[in-house]
């Protein structure tokens, strides 16, 4: 006992503690966890929230049930008339956690105006778009600090919208539905500053995510440059390196069975249901739902002036959709050798 108290009264004869390794555990898995909870929240969150409303018509708490349906008819229009965004659930420390896991960067190259509108094509899509959601959706890379006066709004599903709890969830992020009345509204009722982030590809673009692939779905989608158009808004290409790397998909050939079943179930659903995995969540040598920890490196490019023709011609939607793939490649060739590409890849566009 006196040689036990003497080295603690030195303090150099027992093992310090492990904190800074604990720590790092620890942080590792709340890195996980936090990512874990945003793919189990976008695949199943909608489906639960519509399950158990409907349960509780069957009990004694019908009418808390009946009261969030009266409120959920009541506030159907909300997504579509701005949302109802929260900086309080756009600041949580669970986005830190969320961003530090892959990491994911925000690379900024050009100043945006306050005074102007703007519309950002995201690309590639992956099978998440994890690097929209954490730099559009959260603060966690510091959006509002690194463009001040604009307020990015990220487009989804409308689909999502519908379903009870989730689309709370979703809006609290600032995202709203990707259709002609929401973004209509944001860039012509709510004032100037607005950014609308539309993962241009969709779910065509998902179907063909692979690590490695540089590839976007881009050649006959020309809608967002007609809407940029009849608003005035100006476009924004935005590239994330990395993205389609954090999961491993399975591609089918064109024409198989599998491929005509996966579009018909898009055209049917909305999303394209994607054969992936990543790996699981006590190991990185398993498989499982946690993505891959590769990193994302999301870079916005320089804004495109955009004039506002209410009725654009077909001639002026097909000069500026050409000027946005050049703009969109030119961005990738000058970042691609920094985030780990050779010289010689390339970006297809389909």
């Amino acid at each position: 006992s006196i040689s036990i108290a003497t080295a603690v009264a030195g303090g150099g004869d027992l093992p310090s503690a492990p904190w800074p390794v604990l720590r790092s555990k620890m942080e590792k898995h709340l890195q996980v966890i936090s990512v874990l909870q945003w793919v189990i929240s976008f695949l199943a969150m909608g489906a639960a929230g519509t399950v158990l409303l409907i349960y509780m018509f069957c009990t004694d708490l019908w009418v808390i049930a009946a009261m969030y349906t009266a409120w959920l008819i009541f506030d159907w229009n909300t997504p579509k008339q701005g949302g109802r965004r929260s900086s309080w659930v756009r600041n949580w420390t669970m986005w830190t956690y969320f961003r530090d896991y892959f990491p994911i960067r925000l690379i900024k190259t050009h100043n945006l105006l306050p005074s102007r509108n703007y519309i950002f094509g995201y690309h590639p899509h992956g099978i998440f778009s994890f690097g929209a959601f954490c730099n559009f959706g959260t603060e966690a890379t510091g959006f509002s600090k690194k463009f001040p006066g604009i307020k990015p709004s990220l487009a989804t599903l409308a689909g999502n919208f519908r379903m009870p709890v989730f689309r709370d969830y979703l809006m609290s992020g600032g995202i709203c539905p990707v259709n002609r009345n929401s973004i209509d509204y944001l860039l012509s009722q709510n004032g100037t500053g607005n950014a609308v982030v539309i993962v241009v590809g969709g779910a065509a673009e998902s179907l063909n995510c692979a690590p490695g692939k540089n590839s976007v779905t881009l050649n006959n989608r020309k809608g967002f440059v007609r809407l940029a158009l009849q608003q005035g808004s100006d476009l924004v290409p935005v590239y994330s390196f990395g993205e389609n790397d954090v999961y491993k998909q399975v591609i089918f050939e064109e024409r198989t069975w599998w491929r005509l079943a996966q579009k018909r179930l898009q055209k049917i659903i909305g999303f394209a249901p994607c054969l992936f995995h990543g790996c699981g969540f006590f190991s990185s040598d398993s498989w499982g739902m946690v993505p891959y920890n590769k990193p994302i490196t999301t870079i916005v490019g320089e804004p495109i002036t955009v004039p506002k023709i209410e009725q654009p011609p077909r001639d002026m939607v097909d000069l500026y959709h050409a000027m946005y793939i050049n703009s969109l490649t030119s961005l990738f060739d000058k970042y691609k050798t920094r985030f780990g590409l050779k010289e010689s890849d390339i970006l297809h566009i389909h």
